[in-house]
């Protein structure tokens, strides 16, 4: 059951509104949590299983080590224990299937037999579950927030269904006030339904629309150069639309239910350089590796090589997060980390500065390129879609591709890139139309003709998931 689905837009969300409308402020956050544990189970039992021990241990933990502070070493050596279990967990489904599948590849290349071996299953949003473990167990520790006494308060943080699957990544700092006190109102319920229509447009008329372009692109065995930058070009915009659409949904559903979640994208592709980049996509996992990461690692605190150490590595982690079923993604991390550097090192020295219009320039480039990497099931892949990219098999439209494209998609596009620019265009005609009644209009009934359009498409086609469920 995904947020675009008829499952739960239908069945789910109107029943557990309804509960959770009727029953009395003290009572919501049991009922919360039950409906997210209900939620979670719904995509497997199994899975919630692990995730209800996962959320055991983590408040228990920090239970442990709020009462073991005057005991420093101990503190440390606990806090540690924690974290490594919550990564150990993490690495075991994220890596268990590449480690075989290369042990066995190798195998058999020194005339062995293949490694026997049963595929694990990657459980939905486990990579969110662990790192918001994580932060929470870190700041008790710190002394940054106060633990929480109250296992249901505390799971009810943890297990949230707007967020839980597949982000924001929610820190327990931003949310501990409401856990106990929050308003479920129309002025809260309003906005949030707004920003969830909104979401689901985006998700459904541009991401879920390009979806077939993008796999037919990925599957070719020589794309020329338009197929590959097609290709290319129509992930850049699906996983953006699909990402920051699954985000806008998240955070119309807390502040339906009185949360006040922050944003987790900025206009990411109007970015002036590789770093500005990373201050405005993903928010919430680009501020996390840098608390819990980055600074961990000791940030730029000793000298200037260490400095890029800890900004390659991470970003190098930041890959491996992403996903365990292709190497890809470590050198896709790896990529951002040395741009990263590469950025730090130019923006600190003598050279001139790059003009803006050609620094956005470069900067979509290479996030595009990048985006190539992260989106190809195997290297092999990624070396074609780059040999296309670079005209290396010829240049035209291939049948293969042109079969596939309809008009629709270049809708798709079009409504996507002024989705993008629409921040500039507003900026330069606020002015003008700030005023327009019709404008003003259109601002409150567009996500209403959105959100019943992208209900349309979903009760006549298949049910596309979520792209970061497999993170």
């Amino acid at each position: 059951m995904v947020f675009a689905s008829l499952e739960f837009l239908t069945l789910f969300l109107p029943l557990f509104l309804l509960v959770y409308a009727v029953v009395p402020q003290r009572g919501r956050n049991l009922v919360l949590l039950l409906g997210s544990w209900l939620f979670y189970g719904w995509l497997s039992p199994l899975f919630l299983s692990l995730h209800v021990v996962l959320t055991i241990v983590a408040w228990v933990g920090g239970l442990v080590v709020d009462r073991s502070r005057e005991d420093g070493r101990g503190r440390v050596r606990l806090l540690t224990a924690l974290v490594v279990f919550n990564t150990a967990v993490l690495v075991w489904y994220k890596y268990a299937n590449i480690v075989a599948a290369t042990i066995s590849d190798l195998m058999v290349q020194y005339g062995a037999m293949p490694l026997a071996w049963q595929k694990v299953a990657l459980p939905a949003g486990l990579s969110f579950i662990v790192l918001q473990a994580i932060s929470y167990l870190v700041d008790v520790h710190r002394r940054t927030v106060a633990v929480e006494r109250s296992f249901i308060n505390y799971a009810t943080y943890i297990s949230m269904f707007g967020h839980s699957i597949a982000g924001p990544i929610i820190r327990y700092d931003w949310v501990q006030r409401e856990l106990t006190q929050r308003w479920f109102n129309w002025e809260n319920f309003s906005l949030g339904a707004r920003r969830f229509m909104v979401g689901m447009a985006m998700k459904v008329l541009v991401a879920d629309t390009l979806s077939p372009v993008v796999d037919a692109a990925f599957h070719l065995q020589q794309p020329s150069f338009v197929d590959a930058w097609i290709g290319c070009l129509a992930y850049s915009l699906q996983l953006f639309f699909d990402f920051s659409g699954y985000s806008a949904m998240a955070i119309g559903l807390g502040l339906m239910l009185g949360f006040h979640f922050p944003e987790n994208f900025n206009h990411p592709y109007l970015a002036g350089s590789i770093q500005d980049f990373w201050r405005r996509w993903h928010i919430s996992l680009s501020s996390w590796l840098r608390d819990y990461l980055y600074i961990g690692l000791g940030g730029n605190r000793h000298g200037v090589w260490k400095t890029y150490r800890n900004l390659f590595l991470t970003m190098a982690i930041a890959g491996l997060w992403h996903g365990g079923d292709s190497w890809n993604y470590l050198l896709w991390g790896s990529a951002h980390g040395l741009a990263l550097c590469l950025d730090r090192a130019w923006s600190r020295s003598s050279l001139p500065a790059i003009p803006g219009w050609l620094a956005h320039v470069l900067t979509l480039l290479f996030v595009c390129l990048a985006w190539t990497l992260f989106r190809s099931p195997d290297f092999a892949t990624a070396a074609t879609m780059y040999a296309g990219q670079f005209g290396l098999h010829g240049m035209g439209l291939s049948d293969a591709l042109a079969v596939v494209l309809r008009p629709v998609q270049a809708l798709a596009v079009l409504l996507g890139l002024f989705w993008i620019v629409a921040p500039l265009w507003q900026e330069a005609s606020q002015v003008r139309w700030a005023d327009s009644v019709v404008y003003l209009w259109f601002l409150r009934l567009w996500p209403v003709a959105g959100f019943l359009l992208s209900f349309a498409l979903i009760a006549s086609r298949e049910t596309v998931p979520f792209l970061y469920f497999q993170f």
